[in-house]
């Protein structure tokens, strides 16, 4: 990322006046200042509730209590994760270009953004593993994807991008080769994430592009065999013609359905993230002249994944909409309400 705004000499506010090497704050307009934290303040409030609704969803209700769900609550507890203990920093760094909580806790914040990134993309990648073998080989659905297969995919989906963010992070395999610059550009105040090229391309990879294929390469044959099935039902026998036309109609109304939710998966997280791994992957290539701002404004798309997850992955389904409105009004607080119907036991 470019830093060459930190040493402008228009900004003539320092982070920390107190300090020698103190880096310049970025200086911006009272109207500027307030629609941006207006903004942040609003999408992790938003981030958080969402996906607290979830949790507690998924929590109390006993009909919600499935392997699939579990995979949902434990992206959901991510993505809180996210909006508690990395937005509110991130938020005060992106709109004053300082950080004002020292070294130690700039590399740990730097780390809990990458891994909690990483692992809300792995439950999503390992979700559409779980609709691939629903929607494509139902018959075998209970036996494959059972208790002990959830919590692989959960392992997997925490220990991975742990051990990543932290490793690469603490080990500053990140800056090898770079450190005259990083040291170049290095004040008080600053904490930003550098890569270099090898890494910039690795990471990007790892976090992004193979789970992130992987995702879109399943729901891609989703769609192919959902497609496949509706055509197989259009040939039913014209004598069983009206049984015929009354599972068509319900065949088209699932193909409908299930077209929209796969395009707007796919669509928000290549939308969300997209821009950020190109970018991450091409600053180092272009001698880091990207421009802070445009960095900061990536790197908040990115978060809004998290934010759409309860709304995509709730909201979607009319089970996830009856246990919220319960929620909202209060109608949780029932002695009976964990026991209560979400939907029809026969369906």
């Amino acid at each position: 990322m470019n830093a060459s705004a930190l040493w402008s000499p228009q900004n003539v506010q320092h982070c920390f006046d107190f300090l020698n090497n103190s880096c310049p704050r970025n200086v911006r307009s009272t109207v500027s200042l307030w629609a941006m934290y207006i903004f942040m303040v609003g999408m992790t409030v938003l981030t958080m509730s969402g996906n607290m609704l979830v949790i507690i969803s998924i929590a109390h209700f006993k009909q919600l209590h499935s392997p699939t769900n579990f995979l949902i609550c434990s992206l959901a507890t991510t993505d809180l994760l996210l909006s508690l203990t990395v937005m509110p920093y991130s938020m005060i760094r992106s709109v004053d270009s300082c950080w004002y909580f020292g070294d130690l806790f700039c590399k740990l914040h730097t780390s809990f953004d990458i891994m909690l990134c990483t692992t809300s993309i792995f439950h999503l990648c390992f979700i559409s593993l779980d609709r691939y073998y629903a929607v494509c080989d139902p018959l075998h659905y209970v036996t494959k994807i059972t208790v002990p297969v959830i919590l692989i995919f959960l392992l997997i989906s925490w220990a991975v991008p742990l051990l990543f963010a932290f490793g690469l992070v603490f080990s500053e395999l990140n800056i090898h080769g770079i450190e005259e610059y990083v040291a170049s550009i290095a004040c008080n105040g600053f904490c930003v994430l550098i890569f270099n090229k090898l890494w910039g391309v690795m990471a990007s990879f790892i976090t992004f592009f193979f789970p992130g294929t992987v995702m879109v390469g399943i729901y891609f044959h989703i769609f192919t065999v959902a497609k496949k099935h509706a055509k197989q039902i259009a040939k039913i026998p014209n004598t069983m013609k009206c049984s015929s036309s009354m599972k068509n109609t319900i065949s088209a109304k699932k193909e409908s359905k299930a077209t929209k939710t796969l395009s707007i998966v796919m669509g928000v997280f290549v939308f969300c993230w997209l821009p950020f791994f190109i970018l991450t992957i091409a600053d180092p290539f272009i001698n880091f002249s990207v421009p802070e701002d445009l960095y900061n404004a990536f790197l908040w798309l990115g978060y809004f994944n998290s934010t759409c997850n309860p709304i995509i992955y709730g909201l979607f389904y009319s089970w996830f909409r009856k246990a919220f409105k319960i929620i909202v009004t209060g109608g949780i607080f029932r002695a009976d309400s964990s026991t209560l119907m979400l939907w029809p036991t026969n369906t």
